[in-house]
């Protein structure tokens, strides 16, 4: 193939100078994200299953005392 090479046009600067680094930000705030997702539901997990561990309520109903 002849003419210049991707970095040498128009398109290939734009390309590397703002297309690849706005794809880097988003990626690395996506990944920001994600990991505090991971976080929440990590956390709201270790609740639910606190929760479930907890001894059920007892009552005296039915029960005559002396």
């Amino acid at each position: 193939m002849s003419g210049p090479s991707f970095f040498q046009t128009h398109m290939g600067q734009r390309f590397y100078e703002s297309t690849m680094p706005q794809l880097v930000r988003e990626l690395t705030r996506l990944n920001d994200n994600v990991e505090r997702l991971v976080a929440v539901a990590e956390q709201l997990a270790k609740q639910k299953e606190a929760r479930s561990v907890e001894p059920a309520p007892t009552t005296t109903e039915g029960v005559e005392e002396p």
